[in-house]
């Protein structure tokens, strides 16, 4: 296909008006300006060291350059950002992940068990060969197709990658229409779409007489989630999905779910567990998802079992479920094996999908125990997060049977988890915790004197119990809730009100892509870090959020007023715009806001 057509040309006669006119305007949008200031990008030139010699690359007359320079700057101690402004990582750096960069993963390959993947895990460099420059957009970037013409159309330019569209168009993952690409919804076992495929997934758990909802399902983690059109067709049932898949041979299917406005994350099921908490989701779905299950004695399907709640299900939609050539025999008799030792249920297997439940049965795991089928598990403190924890050969045994019983979602925002009192917080404190966000949201809003198209990917990059995200969920949003690691296990008490998040450290970079988020909010995050400038200072954290942000992005921060001063201060140097306001924090006594927007640079 050319270039040079019409926007409207771009679609697919089945689109619509509705959508074509939806993206007129938005397109139209981009230049209106904010309170912020205008929407055309300001540039730099790639062989210009200051403004005055690279106004004349300009390629729109009227825009403005800024001073930093675009050189490849590493991170050294003690940190110093340069008059001219934080320098801008070359253009080839555009989606710079650190903690997934294939060259410094390519020095761990003699020490990394490359049989288990371990190589798709979460591998920082040191300090010193971290980039300490700002990530830029790539080449035509535009501002991202807004939410919910965005589940179906992103801009081509965004995300340019043509792999998944070559080898995966005939499963109609995802097309090429000129200067867009189209999701039609469908999935590697799914491509006449995923309505059908979710329908028929009910009818399956409930024996043809409801749909995943009735079946109990309201939480869902979609292992190797492609470009996540499995969970953007979940969210009409209010069926909240964290997607995950690691960086690998299908490049950039993240930054497509994410890109698309579909919450998703880079990770990988190798040698830890992954940073959610134990008992946290109705199902866990694998369609296709490139995961050996049977392997290593079944220790992926043990972390499985650790994130399913009681009566949860593991659906699985592969090859070996129906197949009965070459070694997929074999493969499913390891895994009815496999199952059976943790006595899960096996309860449909059909149209190429098999269905298991975890049932709530301690007495036939302790028999199993007995039998030497299956190893328990030591006793483990659900208030420490699952953060690099490695993998477990074994199954926790609980020999409570009263686990809570969660109501469905609305309902279920509203639950105070049991877990909460296990580590002290008590519920009083979180229903003033849910109480004060409903009134900051207001404040923010109003401040921030935004459209709620313009946002969509946003998080709370200290989320305490949820109250924020809470807030949030009459907005057309979806909030990835970040609990650090060095706090207490408040992620449990999140998933309990059916919402999504994970652990992280924030002295490292998050497994995310570039320009992945509309809003970030950092509440008491800096201080909780206390500047520790030896791998997470200030610059460090004001680095990441960039990194993160999307053009025209909005950057919230909650702090001591030192810390706040701060980052006012050194906002022009990335090329943030910032306002300071005073908001009543939760004891009632005035604390300072800082609110900012990445500007929409490039270079050229």
């Amino acid at each position: 296909m050319g270039g040079g057509y019409a926007l409207s040309s771009a679609f697919d006669s089945k689109a619509g008006q509705m959508i074509m006119v939806s993206l007129l305007l938005m397109a139209g949008s981009f230049y209106l300006g904010t309170i912020f200031g205008n929407n055309a990008p300001i540039y730099v030139s790639q062989n210009s060291s200051n403004s005055s010699s690279s106004s004349s690359s300009l390629p729109v007359s009227g825009t403005s350059t800024f001073t930093n320079k675009v050189a490849l700057t590493y991170r050294k101690t003690p940190l110093s950002i340069p008059e001219s402004g934080m320098n801008v990582c070359p253009i080839t750096y555009n989606e710079y992940i650190p903690c997934h960069d294939p060259k410094y993963v390519k020095t761990l390959l003699p020490v990394l068990d490359v049989s288990r993947r371990e190589d798709l895990e979460r591998h920082c460099p040191p300090p010193e060969k971290r980039l300490f420059c700002l990530v830029p957009p790539p080449a035509d970037y535009k501002l991202p197709i807004r939410w919910p013409t965005s589940r179906d159309y992103v801009w081509r330019s965004n995300v340019n990658h043509t792999h998944l569209a070559e080898v995966k168009g005939g499963q109609n993952w995802v097309h090429e229409k000129d200067q867009l690409w189209w999701f039609p919804g469908g999935g590697t076992h799914f491509k006449h779409g995923a309505p059908e495929y979710i329908q028929r997934l009910g009818n399956m758990m409930t024996n043809e007489t409801g749909d995943l909802r009735s079946a109990g399902v309201y939480q869902v983690l979609d292992v190797g989630c492609g470009v996540a059109s499995f969970s953007a067709y979940l969210l009409p049932l209010d069926i909240q999905t964290m997607s995950f898949a690691p960086k690998d041979g299908h490049e950039n299917q993240i930054q497509f779910a994410l890109e698309r406005g579909i919450g998703a994350m880079i990770a990988a099921l190798a040698t830890k567990q992954l940073p959610y908490p134990t008992s946290s989701f109705e199902m866990v779905h694998c369609s296709r998802c490139r995961v050996d299950w049977h392997e290593n004695d079944g220790i992926l399907l043990k972390e499985v079992n650790r994130l399913l709640r009681p009566n949860g299900y593991f659906v699985y939609s592969a090859p070996p479920a129906y197949r009965k050539d070459k070694d997929y025999p074999l493969i499913w008799d390891k895994l009815v094996n496999l199952t059976t030792a943790m006595c899960w249920k096996l309860i449909a297997r059909k149209v190429q999908t098999a269905i298991w439940i975890k049932e709530e049965n301690p007495s036939c795991l302790m028999q199993n125990v007995d039998l030497k089928l299956i190893n328990s598990c030591d006793a483990v403190d659900d208030s420490k997060p699952s953060w690099k924890t490695p993998l477990g050969n074994c199954v926790q045994i609980s020999t409570q049977t009263n686990s809570q019983n969660l109501p469905p979602r609305p309902e279920r925002l509203s639950v105070y988890s049991e877990s909460l009192s296990r580590i002290g917080i008590s519920q009083e404190e979180f229903t003033s915790d849910t109480i004060f966000w409903q009134k900051q949201i207001r404040n923010y809003l109003k401040l921030m004197n935004v459209s709620m198209t313009e946002i969509r990917n946003v998080m709370d990059m200290n989320a305490f119990c949820g109250g924020f995200a809470v807030a949030l969920n009459s907005l057309p949003f979806w909030v990835m809730n970040i609990v650090p690691m060095s706090m207490k296990n408040t992620l449990s008490a999140i998933y309990d009100r059916g919402l999504l998040g994970a652990f992280h450290d924030w002295c490292e970079p998050i497994s995310a892509y570039p320009r992945s988020y509309d809003l970030l909010h950092a509440n008491h995050l800096f201080s909780h870090y206390g500047n520790n400038g030896e791998v997470c200072s200030l610059e460090d954290l004001m680095l990441e959020m960039d990194r993160i942000i999307r053009p025209q992005g909005f950057i919230i921060i909650r702090d001591e007023e030192s810390i706040t001063s701060r980052i006012r201060d050194l906002a022009p140097k990335f090329l943030w715009d910032v306002e300071l306001h005073s908001l009543k924090n939760k004891e009632k006594k005035m604390e300072t806001v800082l609110i900012g927007r990445k500007k929409f640079w490039a270079i050229v």
